[in-house]
């Protein structure tokens, strides 16, 4: 398990760093609009990307139960089907760019002279999300491999060349903003590279067919289509819970939005974390599945989650000790600090809270069981977070916060109760 979940825990964790240096040079050039302007392009890049990473679960899933059954052809075909998928939504986006810029800039409802600046990123941006949504298909077909070192690799190749490059060209050619996205673009396409040198290694590997008319015919996606486009909406339902947080908070003010943004960096470090043992799940229990092995799909189960409690203990006695020190490590305005110490206890429940649903998820998209996946988080966003919201608003931020809590809970206890249900003799 640890062969998996290390390299993928380092992965996860280098991300963020990217976003931290680009926003550190941004805020040292001359126009303070600059800083804003990328705030508002990566949200609109963003949220499609992060709606995008079904591509990555799908994979997964599928890969890692061809790899269990020894079925070489098979995972050959999947890696096949979801490039062509990522090119084929990389082609529309790149085609209605425009559409999707303004539709961005009107939702976000930002400045003129804020929305120029987000505009000459993004048009840049946005021809590096072929490599991007490629790149979501190439690290979920490693990770059903069981291979975290070449998605380790791509990501460290990417976020180092992400910040030199950055740096270069912000500072010697003195490109601004362009520069900045430029940077990602030329990253995001060497990740892709480095990602095809170690596909074409694993294909030397295991020995298989390209069987073109698996791949090619439409009919022949309906299986992997069913997976992506349940894990689409799961995506999305996420996504806006995480939104409706912010969007709420901001409703008492901006403090209370800062301190609730700067408490979200201690709920995404937990996730970039247990997210490792998720996706050592995933091969894991794919693996179990394609074997139609019941012993070792419970096994490593039971492993991967017994782990990601370790971890989730150790986090909540890290929040309790440190979390002070750490809010004040991220900003300077005492406000936002007694604001965010206020609603601290709610990230010192949050890892025993959480662990379930991020541990689950792994399981289940191991299992291919996006249907699951979907119901759950349905279940949890209509009828248990929306609800409590509702019912918990004399509270105010707490209220909020206490009902983000219960959505967590809901999930692990809704995709625990669907778990005792998973029979691999029938399936």
């Amino acid at each position: 398990m640890w062969r998996i979940a290390a390299p993928m825990i380092l992965s996860n964790i280098s991300i963020p760093l990217v976003g931290i240096t680009d926003t550190v040079i941004t805020g040292h050039l001359e126009n303070p609009e600059y800083l804003a302007s990328i705030a508002v392009a990566t949200t609109i890049i963003g949220f499609f990307v992060a709606s995008m990473n079904f591509l990555r679960m799908g994979t997964t899933g599928i890969t890692a139960q061809y790899f269990g059954a020894k079925n070489f052809d098979g995972f050959r075909i999947i890696l096949g089907q979801t490039l062509l998928v990522a090119i084929s939504i990389s082609f529309i986006v790149i085609l209605l760019q425009n559409q999707i810029n303004q539709i961005g800039l009107f939702l976000i409802g930002s400045q003129e002279s804020v929305a120029y600046y987000a505009s000459q990123y993004f048009y840049i941006r946005i021809w590096g999300i072929p490599a991007t949504l490629i790149n979501f298909s190439l690290i979920g077909w490693f990770i059903g491999l069981q291979n975290a070192s070449a998605p380790l690799k791509m990501v460290i190749v990417t976020n180092i060349t992400n910040i030199i490059l950055s740096l270069v060209f912000v500072l010697i050619f003195q490109m601004q903003i362009k520069g900045i996205a430029l940077a990602s673009v030329i990253a995001e396409i060497l990740g892709t590279l480095i990602g095809f040198i170690y596909v074409l290694k694993e294909l030397k590997r295991y020995k298989g067919q390209w069987i073109s008319n698996k791949i090619l015919k439409l009919k022949e996606y309906k299986r992997f289509m069913q997976i992506n486009i349940n894990l689409f909406i799961r995506t999305l339902s996420l996504i806006f819970a995480f939104a409706f947080l912010t969007a709420q908070g901001a409703r008492y003010g901006g403090i209370v939005l800062g301190a609730n943004a700067l408490l979200m960096n201690f709920q995404n470090l937990l996730a970039y974390v247990l997210d490792g043992f998720a996706h050592a799940a995933e091969a894991l229990v794919g693996k179990a599945v394609g074997k139609k092995d019941s012993k070792l799909f419970k096994s490593t189960v039971n492993i991967c989650l017994r782990w990601s409690v370790y971890i989730a203990l150790i986090f909540t006695l890290f929040y309790i000790l440190l979390g002070d020190n750490l809010i004040y490590l991220i900003t300077h305005h005492q406000n936002i600090r007694d604001m965010a110490i206020e609603y601290l206890p709610w990230m010192i429940v949050s890892p025993i809270v959480s662990v379930w649903s991020f541990l689950y998820d792994g399981v289940f998209t191991g299992a291919t069981r996006s249907r699951d996946m979907r119901n759950a988080m349905l279940v949890s966003l209509l009828m248990i977070f929306l609800p409590s919201w509702y019912l918990l608003q004399p509270l105010g931020n707490h209220g909020l916060w206490l009902a983000f809590t219960l959505f967590m809970f809901s999930r692990g206890v809704t995709m625990h109760l669907l778990y005792r249900r998973i029979n691999l003799s029938s399936d």
